[in-house]
């Protein structure tokens, strides 16, 4: 019996992609569009109680996954906020309005996944950035930066 051609095998270690500060909490970039030729994006945030988190907006090439690892995470899908909990799955394809924000006293955890693979890393090392800061960028400032990372938000 013959076998194909053995593909390649990429491993990341934890300290390849450590959990670094975001607003509201902090994340992991676990499997950037980088590291897999650009097939998918994968991240893990964790949420502290009671932040904002995401406020509603669409994608309009690329789709957004989220998988509740722990905790209860709001997530705003058809037009409404709802509750979401451990093993809860919900798919925002392109041009799908969506949002999360952490609502109860306790953390929550949960991965996100962006398909196809786009630099999405850039979008929270700016935020990052941007929360380090301090600066308050101008409404004109963050149109054009939700503009680069193909972001519209939307009323919800």
């Amino acid at each position: 019996m013959s076998y194909p051609q053995p593909g390649r095998v990429d491993v990341r270690g934890l300290a390849d992609h450590p959990l670094v500060p975001a607003g509201g909490g902090a994340l992991r970039m676990v499997a950037p569009g980088a590291a897999t030729a650009g097939r998918f994006g994968l991240v893990e945030y964790r949420l502290d109680p009671r932040s904002p988190g995401a406020a509603p907006h669409y994608h309009q090439t690329f789709s957004e996954s989220f998988y509740v690892l722990s905790g209860q995470l709001t997530l705003y899908a058809d037009g409404r906020w709802q509750a979401r909990g451990p093993g809860d799955f919900a798919i925002a394809h392109e041009r799908g309005a969506h949002g999360f924000r952490k609502d109860g006293d306790e953390p929550a955890d949960f991965l996100i996944l962006f398909t196809p693979g786009i630099a999405r890393e850039q979008f929270f090392a700016e935020l990052a950035e941007l929360s380090r800061s301090g600066r308050r960028p101008t409404p004109e400032e963050m149109t054009a930066f939700y503009a680069r990372h193909d972001q519209v938000m939307v009323d919800g």
